[in-house]
């Protein structure tokens, strides 16, 4: 197929796939046009098979670790630990929504950070609207804030956000280094973070909770649908913490370290750690065939399939429309070397990007051509496809998801306030992270 052909295909499959993702109709999933987009894009020869399917080899162990972490994240949900935050946070918060608003902003960035930004939208988010329903405090804050951090808080570590395995790879790094470097604007952003929504939200956190006290020591049960019956981990939660899983957990997490670090696939681990808590829950939960049955389909379905199709299709059409002239058109904006004016430069294209086409096709067209100013760079594009989706919904499909489930609770989740707020927060987040990381790397020699 000629260039501009190939090209225009290219470009209107991709509008196809990104406006469909974002809308969802009837809640189809985005692998719907993304999958037969690839296939079409393939049969026309505008990209060749080879190259589609280097695209799928080179994203494969990416796909794999992702799925490894999904089904972690619903592990631990299935054992309590997202209740059990609730409980400790309406308990630590003593009725005071400001106390409240530090907890939760801990909670979630430790969610993000260890379970992917996922887990702090669709796990914790619920149980965010219970606690401060128990606490009798106004919701607004801290679901505003799950959503900003599920973005903000995933730049620690490469589980994090999927944008950040696809980082990891680009950029060369083990997984301890990748931390190294990132933990500077990973607490930057945290403290901007909360600093605005402090004052944002003024209001709403000046109003005494007279619920605290009395109801911190009950269970903030997290109210999204159960996917089955289980009774019985109801009850669980209710009087023990997971110490088991916990401790699984943490094995885990040090595993990713260590294989990163022997530079083999952290994947294993989180296999491992899956097989772990998944062969306790079918022995000692699910004592009954069916019941057993039923708790490996969640299990499989918590790895979330049809997204990571959605993931191998969209990254085989963004490389069609990458190489057939948008590379090119990039570059001549895109500065080369890894200087601080360089890297701010970096982190706002990407941020910008992000917010015109979703912030995952962002960082699959930039990465390529970043790669070669070394990590430093690589680094700079994560900061702006992750901190930049919190100034406007199409920016995150996870915000898109956080949007859902704040309307199924009954709460508005206007577009302006989103992006009011996000006007406060992402200019100097990215300012503010893209510094951090610029003097972590002088510091570390990583440039």
């Amino acid at each position: 197929m000629n260039s501009w052909p190939a090209e225009a295909t290219a470009a209107v499959i991709l509008a196809i796939v990104l406006v469909f993702a974002v809308v969802r109709p009837k809640d189809l999933p985005e692998a719907v046009p993304a999958v037969p987009g690839a296939l079409l894009l393939c049969l026309l020869g505008a990209i060749s098979w080879t190259e589609a399917w280097s695209q799928v080899s080179h994203m494969l162990p990416t796909i794999l670790f992702l799925a490894g972490v999904l089904m972690l994240s619903h592990l631990c949900q299935r054992e309590g630990m997202f209740d059990l935050a609730g409980r400790m946070m309406a308990k630590g918060a003593q009725g005071s929504p400001v106390k409240l608003l530090a907890l939760v902003f801990v909670t979630a960035s430790v969610t993000t950070a260890l379970l992917s930004l996922d887990a702090t939208i669709v796990l914790l988010t619920p149980v965010i609207f219970t606690t401060a329903s128990r606490v009798g405090a106004r919701p607004r804050p801290y679901v505003y804030g799950t959503a900003h951090l599920a973005n903000s808080a995933s730049l620690l570590l490469p589980v994090s956000n999927l944008t950040n395995l696809l980082a990891l790879s680009a950029a060369g790094l083990t997984f301890p280094r990748f931390a190294a470097l990132m933990v500077g604007p990973w607490l930057v952003a945290i403290l901007i973070e909360y600093v605005a929504h402090r004052r944002y939200f003024a209001t709403d956190l000046s109003v005494s909770a007279g619920l605290g006290e009395q109801d911190s020591h009950d269970q903030a049960v997290d109210d999204r649908p159960e996917s089955g019956p289980r009774e019985q981990d109801a009850q669980s939660r209710e009087t023990a913490a997971p110490v088991f899983s916990l401790v699984v957990l943490a094995l885990t997490l040090t595993g990713f370290v260590v294989l990163s670090t022997l530079g083999a696939e952290p994947f294993w681990a989180a296999l491992v750690g899956v097989l772990i808590i998944a062969g306790k829950r079918l022995v000692k939960n699910s004592p009954k065939p069916g019941e057993r049955l039923e708790e490996a389909k969640e299990l499989g379905w918590a790895a979330n399939p049809w997204f990571l199709l959605f993931v191998m299709s969209l990254s085989i059409i963004v490389a069609t429309v990458v190489d057939h002239g948008v590379a090119d058109a990039m570059r001549t904006v895109i500065p080369s070397g890894d200087g601080l004016v360089s890297l701010l430069i970096i982190c706002l294209l990407a941020a910008l990007l992000a917010n015109l086409v979703n912030n995952l096709p962002a960082v699959l067209v930039m990465l390529p051509l970043v790669s070669g100013s070394g990590p430093t760079a690589v680094l700079a594009v994560l900061i702006g496809v992750n901190v930049g989706p919190n100034l406007t919904y199409v920016g995150s499909l996870a915000t898109l998801l956080w949007r859902r489930i704040v309307i199924a609770h009954d709460h508005r989740a206007e577009t302006a306030e989103f992006t009011r707020l996000g006007l406060i927060t992402v200019p100097a987040c990215l300012v503010g992270c893209t510094v951090a990381l610029w003097a972590a790397a002088t510091l570390m020699g990583a440039s």
